[in-house]
């Protein structure tokens, strides 16, 4: 290296650093490891994923329609086990088309969950709204835009809230019913987040009854198991009116 005066120095200084070698580190002893069953993988999975999704993207509540239904059941309980009841809100929306029975499981999944549970009825709403149409639609009775118009109200009132604090929405629309288009558009379609938009309808029931074996109680009532599904958006409306059996829609 040169000298101040530029002048090529032969002094090299040298510096020798001595270390001892780590002390063997004792092999981690092998330990069986219990294999989850599929219907454990899908829902931690499922868990994990809402969790991910709501955290990363700054989220710290989530909001969703509980209608007394399997899959908003099932979501709500999803929720739960991602982000902790204290943060999940459940929105109840009913019309005079909700039975008693929804109305009621409605009230029992929230008290199970722990979570909050706000009601807001949409059928004043629904009744304005046919009131402002009416010249527009003229005589003839209502159909399928009448059933869409309450699936975009409670949109709104989901969204509605999502704006005032600050809360992701969770859709609740299952994969069978989305890949044949059983859904509204605009409606219960709307949400930051699909938590079972990969799940199909009858792995939604596995899962519910999976959700009730792990807690050993009946987190998510007997009834809405056993009841069959509908979006109660016309009267004695069911879903196999409109489609096959899950189980067969599914295959």
């Amino acid at each position: 290296a040169p000298d101040k005066k530029g002048k090529s120095s032969s002094k090299i200084r040298k510096i020798s650093v001595e270390s001892k070698p780590p002390a063997k580190i004792p092999a981690i002893p092998a330990r069986p490891v219990a294999k989850m069953s599929d219907l454990q993988e899908i829902y931690d999975a499922l868990v994990l994923g809402t969790r991910d999704y709501t955290m990363k993207n700054g989220f710290s509540k989530v909001v969703l329609g509980l209608s007394g239904g399997i899959d908003s059941g099932l979501t709500a309980a999803i929720a739960v086990d991602a982000m902790g009841a204290e943060n999940v809100i459940a929105l109840t929306m009913p019309s005079q088309y909700s039975s008693a029975g929804t109305r009621s499981d409605t009230v029992a999944t929230a008290e199970n969950l722990g979570i909050k549970l706000i009601t807001v009825g949409v059928q004043e709403v629904f009744e304005k709204y046919l009131e402002v149409l009416s010249e527009a639609y003229g005589s003839g009775r209502g159909g399928l835009e009448n059933e869409n118009l309450q699936a975009r109200i409670r949109a709104n009132l989901l969204m509605a809230l999502s704006n005032r604090f600050g809360w992701l929405v969770l859709a609740t629309g299952n994969k069978s019913e989305v890949a044949v288009g059983y859904c509204t558009l605009y409606g219960d379609m709307v949400g930051g987040f699909g938590v079972l938009k990969d799940v199909f309808k009858t792995t939604v029931y596995k899962l519910a009854g999976y959700v009730n074996d792990k807690a050993g109680r009946a987190v998510i009532p007997a009834s809405m198991l056993e009841r069959a599904p509908s979006a109660e958006l016309r009267p004695e409306q069911k879903d196999s009116d409109s489609l096959p059996p899950y189980d067969l829609l599914d295959a």
